[in-house]
């Protein structure tokens, strides 16, 4: 994992994330995507032992996971002091990426928009792999690729037309085909990924990036431009903004997509695919038709 170029400036996110709670954090985000783990872990028919709530920006996760019934015990590794909250939950700040605990040490973790800013993800799902006990559940919500479209475009179309070149402004979030496949790299069983894409809308440009900043979200990226964004350009954008993406009302959209990621540790328990050819009954049988074996061609009817 030392070989990984880094691709986000960790402190950075840390000291705005800080900045963010100190002044009053925008939490909606949050809100919705602990709403979703609630609903989640009802349809997971079992209880925990021990569960690591895994970076999450606040108290979200370890709130729903009490609230479910389905954690005996849950412990936080919170990104910052500032991101304990209240309540005697054990919590502990660590990075998401440098997964503090020994192998076989937990029974499930749950993490809540925090590893998309990871720079070693394949690192850090086959650390969160090693401290999980079998049959134990690693489930996550990410922000994915769609994640505000119109304000990359906007930035990127701005730049170019007003300073002959464009630089990267917001993150590149990950693709839920890209994030399938990690799982299974990292080792875990019956992997399952779906996407929750939705539309947020304001009433002009700035309230979204204001709530960028209330979020601690704005521009981590080791390679963006250190210089502010001239004035200029900035006012262009916005403009573009509106043109772009707004509604007959005349508020604006960001796109806002949700990829839940979800594996178990393998244990012989679990489900298996059958091997090839070990059917217990034909599949002609099951459609009710006639079977047509290898190489033979069809009757045709008249």
């Amino acid at each position: 994992m030392s070989n990984t170029p880094r691709l986000f400036e960790q402190g950075l996110i840390r000291a705005r994330l800080q900045r963010a709670i100190r002044q009053g954090p925008e939490d909606f985000l949050l809100t919705r995507a602990a709403s979703d783990l609630s609903d989640r872990l009802e349809a997971v028919l079992r209880q925990f032992g021990t569960v690591l709530d895994l970076g999450t920006p606040g108290p979200h996760a370890a709130d729903a996971l009490l609230a479910s019934g389905r954690a005996k015990h849950v412990l936080r590794a919170a990104p910052v002091a500032e991101a304990r909250g209240p309540g005697s939950i054990a919590t502990i700040v660590a990075d998401a990426g440098l997964l503090p605990f020994g192998s076989a040490s937990l029974d499930a973790v749950i993490s809540l928009l925090a590893l998309q800013t990871v720079d070693d993800l394949p690192g850090a799902l086959m650390q969160i792999r090693r401290a999980l006990r079998p049959d134990g559940l690693f489930l996550a919500c990410v922000l994915g690729g769609a994640s505000l479209t119109e304000l990359r475009q906007s930035l990127a179309a701005a730049e170019s037309e007003m300073e002959g070149g464009i630089s990267p402004r917001v993150v590149p979030f990950a693709d839920i085909s890209d994030l399938g496949g990690l799982l299974q790299r990292a080792g875990f069983a019956l992997p399952v990924s779906d996407v929750d894409s939705f539309t947020v809308r304001y009433a002009n440009p700035l309230g979204l990036m204001q709530d960028l900043r209330r979020m601690g979200a704005t521009n981590p990226l080791i390679e963006r431009r250190k210089t502010p964004l001239r004035r200029a350009t900035l006012v262009r954008a916005l403009e573009i903004y509106s043109e772009w993406f707004s509604d007959p009302d005349g508020r604006v959209r960001a796109t806002v997509e949700f990829i839940w990621i979800s594996g178990w540790t393998p244990h012989e328990s679990q489900q298996k695919p059958l091997k090839p050819g070990s059917a217990a009954k034909r599949l002609a049988d099951a459609l009710g038709v006639p079977e047509v074996s290898t190489g033979a061609q069809p009757r045709q009817e008249n």
